[in-house]
């Protein structure tokens, strides 16, 4: 019978929108700008003086800015569909009785993305806002940085659900630590992958953060190459292997 029934993930993200309304929005905003403001400020901008002279601050500030954008929306994406999902399908056992009723496990799993998405992109526009106000974006084709945002919030958001099937303890999650923090330092995010040996640079590309900072970076400097295709070819497939494994370990968890 449930196999037969439309797709209703957007339940999900009513339900979100939901509880969000009830408790305090303008919290993803700051939670969202707060952390990459810091970074651009202190080294977008105050090392940058150091390294382009006089006057040259803002063109290292517009190379950064473009990174923590996208460290922004993983970030986001991956905090959303870690903690609060993991309390509910480990703790409160709040999908276990979302199953009992016509929706699937394809929709939570779908759903809880949807949401993720929304979430992290709202905390992406409110940061691209901000490095537009400084003067750091120097190209109108700055106006496809949020829907790029949105991919990469997808990218990240399903593969953030398709992990959290597999953390079995709150405290695992430092583990993903483990992999987000060496990512930000070292996926060009203050300095370009030339500088590099050549043997590490395939590396280093094969990063998804790389891929994300090389698409918002072309498109607020205005400088678009073919990269950028890939990167966007990257992060669909990402999304699309991620929503995959996150059906497959729900199906696995909430089926009898």
């Amino acid at each position: 019978m449930k196999g037969t029934m439309m797709p209703a993930a957007h339940v999900i993200v009513l339900r979100h929108l939901w509880v969000l309304r009830k408790g305090r929005p303008w919290n993803l905003a700051v939670n969202g700008v707060f952390e990459p403001f810091l970074y651009l400020m202190s080294i977008g901008v105050g090392i940058g003086q150091l390294i382009d002279g006089d006057g040259g601050a803002v063109a290292y500030a517009a190379f950064v800015a473009p990174a923590l954008l996208a460290t922004s929306a993983m970030n986001s994406a991956i905090a959303e569909t870690t903690g609060a999902v993991w309390w509910r399908l480990r703790f409160e056992k709040f999908y276990d009785a979302i199953i009992t009723t016509p929706l699937t496990v394809r929709d939570i799993a779908y759903g809880e993305i949807a949401a993720s998405v929304l979430r992290s992109t709202l905390s992406a526009a409110c940061f691209l806002v901000v490095i537009a106000a400084f003067g750091m974006v120097h190209s109108w084709w700055a106006l496809l940085a949020l829907p790029a945002c949105v991919l990469i919030a997808y990218a990240f958001s399903a593969a953030g659900m398709a992990a959290i099937t597999v953390i079995r303890e709150f405290h695992h999650q430092q583990y993903l630590q483990l992999v987000m923090l060496p990512m930000f330092l070292f996926a060009t995010t203050f300095y370009p992958l030339s500088v590099y040996p050549a043997a590490l640079r395939p590396v280093v590309a094969a990063l998804p953060l790389y891929q994300s900072i090389e698409l918002l970076r072309g498109i607020t400097t205005g400088r678009l190459h073919p990269g950028m295709l890939v990167a966007v070819g990257y992060l669909l497939a990402m999304a699309a292997l991620g929503s995959w494994l996150a059906t497959r370990r729900l199906s696995r968890l909430l089926l009898p």
